[in-house]
């Protein structure tokens, strides 16, 4: 159903810096699994002069030595896209080391009492920025400028980070190249994942860098054919509604043709952000006992 031209292989090792541009250099996280695919992609941007680590992922010893040995010049700033732990568990722990500025949008938008299921290492609660990015803020580098552009939909704190010297854009979660992204409520949001997919879509970044999984060469029809799928996704998710009543467990049966098991969590979570934006404009209701029914 996708039609995602989504990439499941790419060189890399462990630990090693793999050196992706004349500014960017990724060191990957050994903290795999079925929400982080290989493991966190940490980058660094930058030179010798200056250079910021964008998403420093878990708190593991062995990885943020890793990435200190790849900083080409003293790390300057600490940049997040989100606070899940597999991006953000290391920014206190790397800041310390290296006296540079926790950068992000805000803090986790949920308490542990409210925040949907952890389906990784889970929100970064904790953590409070130094500094606040909002959209459209610079970090300047030598040689380099960071732009944050607020993404949100996959949580609403969720910044991309665009590097303007190469027309190149540091996605996050909110596009990978390897699988599509989990909208939880009420961290997540299903239109402002939609809207946030369109604010890429009218741009014009000749790369996409992830935070887990391959660099995206063609952004604009992988972006597309990303939003594409979302929406024939709801289609399917309304049409399974249009035969009666139902839980986002039984949507899940009907709409996800031969999903792993490990996945039906957050299947079902993205089919309630679903819900959950056509029950705002009507289209949806509340049938009791976890039920939706069409309107």
């Amino acid at each position: 159903m996708s039609g995602v031209p989504f990439v499941r292989d790419f060189p890399f090792d462990y630990g090693r810096p793999d050196r992706l541009s004349e500014r960017v250099t990724r060191v990957v996280a050994r903290n795999p699994g079925p929400f982080t695919f290989t493991g966190t992609g940490t980058y660094l941007v930058g030179n010798e002069s200056g250079t910021a680590v964008i998403d420093p992922g878990p708190n593991d010893e062995t990885h943020r030595s890793a990435v200190l040995a790849a900083a080409p010049g003293p790390i300057e700033a600490i940049l997040l896209t989100h606070t899940h732990k597999d991006h953000s568990g290391g920014a206190a722990a790397l800041a310390r080391a290296t006296g540079a500025p926790i950068l992000g949008f805000d803090r986790h938008p949920s308490t542990p009492a409210s925040a949907p299921p952890a389906l990784d290492e889970g929100p970064d609660f904790a953590l409070i920025p130094d500094r606040r990015l909002a959209d459209g803020d610079a970090v300047t580098l030598p040689g380099a400028t960071l732009r944050a552009l607020h993404t949100p939909g996959h949580v609403s704190n969720h910044l991309c980070f665009a590097l303007e010297e190469e027309a190149a854009l540091f996605s996050g979660d909110h596009v990978m190249g390897w699988a599509t992204t989990v909208v939880a409520p009420p961290d997540g949001d299903m239109r402002d994942y939609l809207e946030s997919l369109d604010k890429l879509i009218g741009r014009d970044d000749r790369l996409y860098y992830p935070t887990h999984g391959a660099p995206i060469r063609s952004p604009l029809p992988f972006v597309r054919a990303v939003k594409a799928h979302r929406l024939a996704r709801d289609e399917a998710i309304l049409a399974a509604l249009a035969q009666g009543g139902a839980t986002p467990d039984a949507i899940v049966a009907a709409v996800y043709e031969g999903l792993d098991p490990a996945l039906r969590t957050a299947a079902a979570l993205n089919v309630t952000a679903h819900l959950l934006m056509h029950l705002a404009d009507g289209r949806v209701a509340a049938a009791g006992l976890g039920r939706y029914a069409l309107a």
